[in-house]
């Protein structure tokens, strides 16, 4: 479904990923692990045409530089760890924004599908009730599910999520990705996502990328790559050796 072939992107002229080179496939949950600083916003940035980057991405073989907006906004969905609320709308009219691409105009025009897809979408995320609410008045993590609410709302056939546990507690974090494993598997759909916790990338990932200076280290099967050497030289730690004493404290 997805095909990076040598991406180079970056800021004022100095790339900060180099050379990028993967695959990902329909029903495929990837991370997309590192320290910071190594390129992995930039990375999901380059993908969703948000910056401008030399090299191809692919989407069922078609080049997405070529796409029309309302084209690429109906195959890929991003969303960014730093989503602000710039106005005042409530949780319903915000995810209806991610119906947009299909849409006539501005919240105009929602056809009885479009509802149906943002109605389901509210429930499975547990918002329904708050429908009515000012997205300003929410607190971090219940918006942090409005506005994955509306990405999904695009019913894109590629999501990336950079952070997407970001502001949640435990309980919803684990809901939250439970969620969009199933939904990957049962729609067919692929998920890129950025991780800091590798626990969490473990449980939740089939595949993983690595990167290290703006370079993909390894790629592959997640255990496979968790459990390999390499993690010790990215992180600059034995990564195996502090889990294991993580979880001795809880025995």
């Amino acid at each position: 479904m997805l095909e990076v072939k040598e991406l180079f992107a970056g800021y004022n002229g100095a790339d900060v990923i180099c050379n990028i080179n993967f695959t990902a496939q329909g029903g495929e949950s990837l991370c997309v692990l590192g320290p910071n600083g190594c390129g992995k916003s930039t990375l999901l940035k380059s993908i969703a045409r948000v910056i401008d980057y030399r090299g191809a991405v692919l989407m069922d073989g078609e080049d997405i530089s070529a796409m029309p907006r309302k084209e690429l906004a109906k195959k890929i969905a991003l969303l960014n760890q730093s989503a602000s609320v710039y106005f005042p709308y409530t949780v319903y009219e915000t995810v209806s924004m991610g119906r947009y691409a299909y849409s006539q105009g501005f919240l105009k025009s929602l056809s009885a599908s479009d509802m149906e897809i943002i109605e389901n979408i509210l429930k499975k995320l547990d918002i329904w009730d708050i429908r009515e609410r000012m997205i300003d008045e929410l607190s971090g993590g219940t918006l942090q599910r409005v506005f994955l609410a509306r990405t999904l709302a695009q019913t894109p056939d590629l999501i990336l999520l950079d952070e997407p546990a970001n502001h949640l507690d435990l309980k919803h974090q684990i809901e939250l990705l439970n969620f969009l494993k199933a939904w990957v598997k049962e729609s067919n759909k692929t998920l890129i996502s950025v991780f800091h916790d590798l626990n969490l990338a473990r449980l939740f990932s089939d595949t993983a990328i690595v990167l290290h200076n703006g370079t993909i280290a390894a790629n592959g099967k997640v255990d496979e790559v968790l459990n390999g050497e390499i993690l010790n030289g990215v992180y600059g730690i034995d990564i195996r050796a502090f889990m294991k004493e993580s979880l001795e404290k809880w025995r």
